[in-house]
């Protein structure tokens, strides 16, 4: 790792670990803790450069031999609902939407819990318990959102933690009632963090990670125009299917390299 300043981001890299989107593959992952006065334009800065929060750090991947991983986002200004689109929110259209300060609630981790259960029985997140979920909500040094969507009984259907960027939106974690896929929940959560973002005049809806190949994360390629953090700009993509991410590891910057090619929010490098 660079030799920097105090005042400056330490960047570090995690032990490599089973990748949870393709199989037989292995993760690492670049991170950073994010704290202090300059958390907020932190979370900014890097946030263009394909980095996701979780909590009080910002991470991205950084694979020995994959670059599978792709941060993605769509373009608010250019974005146009299809009619599938149109009919989910159609049918949402009874849903109350409620953004408040991140505070955990037990009505949300059950809602929590029966998402995990039904959809990621087997995933990272499984024995998350209550201390452990609020955590996740609360624990944020940004400008962040919980924003709840009830039904016309008062009954919880979907939430999503979001944080307020310069330039858009950002879905850090959603979950939704797995007892009711009529209402194509998760699909409705992104179009109405669209008019959010509209409403808010930012230009962007920050996805987290599209992964070409990996089930869990198809359906990202499906909201157009999806723009995805690549070889150190964003690029739009214009057919998913033929984005080809085979990687030699010896097409891959060192780790050392990618630190530096790092701009934060200050100018420094």
């Amino acid at each position: 790792m660079r030799h920097l300043p105090p005042n400056v981001p330490q960047f570090y890299v995690t032990a490599p670990q089973p990748c949870p989107y393709l199989a037989g593959r292995v993760e690492r992952k670049l991170f950073t803790a994010l704290q202090g006065a300059d958390s907020q334009r932190l979370n900014d800065a890097l946030s263009r450069q394909g980095f996701r929060r979780s909590q009080n750090v910002l991470y991205r991947p950084s694979c020995a031999d994959c670059s599978s991983c792709l941060s993605a986002r769509l373009r608010v200004s250019d974005f146009s609902f299809s009619r599938n689109q149109r009919r989910v929110m159609k049918r949402n259209a009874d849903l109350t939407r409620n953004g408040t300060s991140p505070w955990a609630t037990e009505e949300q981790y059950a809602l929590f819990r029966r998402y995990l259960d039904h959809r990621h029985a087997d995933g990272g997140m499984a024995d998350m318990d209550m201390f452990e979920f609020a955590a996740m909500i609360e624990e944020t040094p940004v400008k962040s959102r919980i924003i709840e969507y009830s039904d016309d009984q008062g009954n919880l259907l979907a939430t999503a933690l979001t944080d307020v960027l310069e330039d858009g939106v950002s879905m850090v974690y959603s979950f939704f009632e797995p007892d009711a896929p009529s209402r194509s929940l998760g699909t409705y959560l992104i179009l109405d963090h669209v008019r959010i973002a509209r409403e808010a005049g930012l230009p962007y809806v920050y996805l987290g990670y599209w992964v070409p190949g990996s089930d869990k994360m198809a359906y990202k390629a499906r909201f157009r125009p999806l723009e995805i953090y690549l070889g150190g700009q964003w690029r739009e993509i214009e057919d998913p299917n033929a984005l080809d991410m085979g990687a030699h590891p010896l097409s891959l910057d060192p780790i050392q390299d990618q630190v530096a090619a790092i701009q934060l929010p200050d100018g420094k490098v």
